[in-house]
């Protein structure tokens, strides 16, 4: 655990936030992440090693007192709940507070794979992000999915993680990404088994031709399956509404 940040009030993080924030990085950052009402600019490498000396600290104070006034802030608070030591059900407590704070998917897809600890704790796990897979919320999704993409691609869980992405219903456009990223993962890890389930599954076409397109942009993926794989493309794609 890196050396503990000597935490004095929620102050003191405003203050490194606005520090070490590049105006010019938030403009760039705007053009790729909507859904963030504010933006300061910091680069993530800053917001981890922050949130590492949070996590050898007074953490729970720092989580007691957190703000959501901008993505950074709302960040550091999902990477810190993923480094502080704790037992699993606290983690999950805190997940699940966090869960709803989502609102982009900078936020969910760098929040999801720094939760190492779900990978040593997958049967419980599993149980925890299943209803996540029916909210009505957008990002909720995302975050089941993307989690589910991260931990259970593997030989114990890979036919649940098939029954559960062709349960999603959800119309938002960041879902039916997710869902497309987790098949092409799916596919590299797994050929065979994804090839059976493209050939019999629930996704709608925008999804399933997007889970194609991932899987011929896999460098990991031979010439001669992106070939079968372009092959298989549905004529006609509903699209996808862009939240």
């Amino acid at each position: 655990m890196a050396e503990a940040f000597t935490y004095t009030g929620y102050n003191c993080i405003e203050n490194y936030l606005n520090s070490v924030s590049e105006e010019a990085f938030a403009g760039f950052q705007r053009k790729l992440i909507p859904g963030e009402e504010k933006i300061l600019g910091v680069r993530t490498p800053k917001l981890r090693a922050l949130a590492k000396k949070l996590a050898g600290g007074s953490w729970r104070r720092y989580i007691a007192e957190a703000e959501d006034r901008s993505m950074e802030e709302t960040m550091l608070q999902g990477f810190v709940i993923a480094y502080a030591e704790m037992e699993l059900p606290e983690r999950l407590g805190f997940v699940a507070s966090f869960v709803p704070k989502i609102k982009s998917w900078a936020v969910c897809d760098t929040f999801c794979p720094t939760l190492k600890s779900f990978g040593k704790n997958r049967k419980a796990v599993f149980t925890f992000l299943k209803p996540y897979f029916k909210s009505k919320e957008e990002f909720s999704v995302r975050f089941a999915v993307i989690t589910l993409m991260d931990y259970f691609i593997c030989d114990e869980y890979i036919d649940r993680v098939f029954n559960l992405l062709d349960s999603v219903r959800h119309s938002g456009y960041y879902v039916k990404m997710a869902v497309a990223w987790a098949v092409s993962m799916c596919f590299v890890k797994f050929p065979e088994k994804t090839y059976a389930y493209l050939g019999s599954n629930a996704l709608d076409d925008f999804t399933y031709n997007k889970a194609l397109q991932k899987i011929t942009e896999s460098y990991r993926v031979s010439g001669k399956d992106k070939a079968k794989i372009r092959s298989m493309k549905r004529p006609r794609a509903s699209s996808g509404s862009k939240a």
